[in-house]
């Protein structure tokens, strides 16, 4: 028995990610470029993934891995950016070596391991898959541009809180190759039927219903609700679902939590404000309105009429922000 840590989830995290790969590269869709993964061959699959309309958060990894952001118009066969997958392939070959985020978050990527990046796993190991079907759309963007949107803050200390609630911290057996594999979506093939002893089906029939009668109460009084967020004004904060239900005008834009858009502000921009970084690259987004134009402080769609967000240009800032 040992304190469940950090370090204990991100392990299963990567383990799990391994798991994934071993299923893959055993026949998956994309087997032929994972059965033997040297460089060439996960720059190609790296190449190929990216190119057909990748996630905001995959976008953030690449940037993150390689410095700059994903162009599908030049792909890149340089000796120096074939060689950063190295640490990829050693990452799936070799057992609990120190790796840097962004290589697991991009072996994570190249295996399509639903569960990513870390903070979502976090989520559904906290929830299960409760929140995995409803958050699958927002994760999508239509086109490839770099969403820089951070781990940190509102998010963070969410995870954190109920983590110490689920019991994260306390004592606890180690993951199990069981939870490994029901993360990676990796099935065992089920052991042999073993035969039983004849059932006294009216005996059975009441215990089971005073078990499924207790087990109803439990889960009714003792499970928190799923955190939903809601859009208040400039920024999401996050609420209980209750209000979805139960509120009426200011309740109605309550969604489910989506880690890719819970950290979202509107900023107001002049014509002193940052726009841009050191290499010339986007770290302000808006979407046009009725009224203008909304700044915004990442990447992902516009709270209130479901726009996507767009780097801003000059075209924009000279045309919408006064001077």
């Amino acid at each position: 028995m040992e304190k469940i840590t950090r370090e204990n989830i991100e392990n299963l995290y990567k383990d799990a990610i391994r798991a994934k790969y071993q299923k893959e590269k055993e026949g998956g869709e994309y087997y032929n470029f994972l059965a033997i993964p040297g460089q060439a061959s996960l720059r190609d699959l790296c190449w190929k993934i990216f190119k057909s309309n990748p996630k905001a958060d995959d976008l953030k990894v690449y940037f993150d891995f390689f410095k700059f952001e994903f162009d599908p118009k030049e792909e890149n066969t340089s000796t120096q950016y074939t060689d950063k997958f190295k640490k990829v392939g050693t990452f799936y070959k070799e057992g609990k070596k120190p790796a840097k985020s962004s290589t697991i978050e991009l072996a994570a990527i190249l295996v399509d391991f639903k569960a990513r990046p870390f903070n979502k796993f976090r989520i559904q190991n906290l929830y299960g898959d409760e929140n995995q079907s409803e958050n699958e759309n927002h994760s999508e963007v239509s086109n490839p541009e770099k969403e820089q949107s951070e781990s940190s803050g509102d998010l963070e200390l969410f995870l954190d809180k109920k983590e110490r609630e689920k019991g994260i911290g306390l004592e606890v057996i180690q993951p199990t190759s069981t939870q490994i594999n029901s993360f990676a979506g990796v099935e065992k093939k089920p052991k042999e039927p073993w035969k039983i002893p004849p059932i006294n089906w009216k005996y059975t029939t009441t215990v089971a219903s005073i078990f499924l009668f207790v087990g109803f109460v439990v889960v009714f009084f003792a499970f928190p609700n799923k955190e939903c967020m809601q859009w208040s004004g400039d920024h999401y904060e996050i609420v209980d679902c209750e209000l979805k239900i139960q509120g009426v005008g200011s309740f109605t834009n309550i969604e489910i939590l989506d880690p890719t858009l819970v950290n979202l502000k509107k900023v107001k921009v002049c014509d002193t404000t940052t726009c841009f970084d050191k290499n010339g690259v986007a770290i302000i987004w808006y979407a046009k309105t009725a009224n203008g134009v909304d700044f915004f402080n990442i990447h992902g769609r516009h709270p209130e009429n479901n726009s996507p967000l767009r780097p801003v240009t000059h075209y924009i800032l000279n045309k919408y922000v006064k001077k």
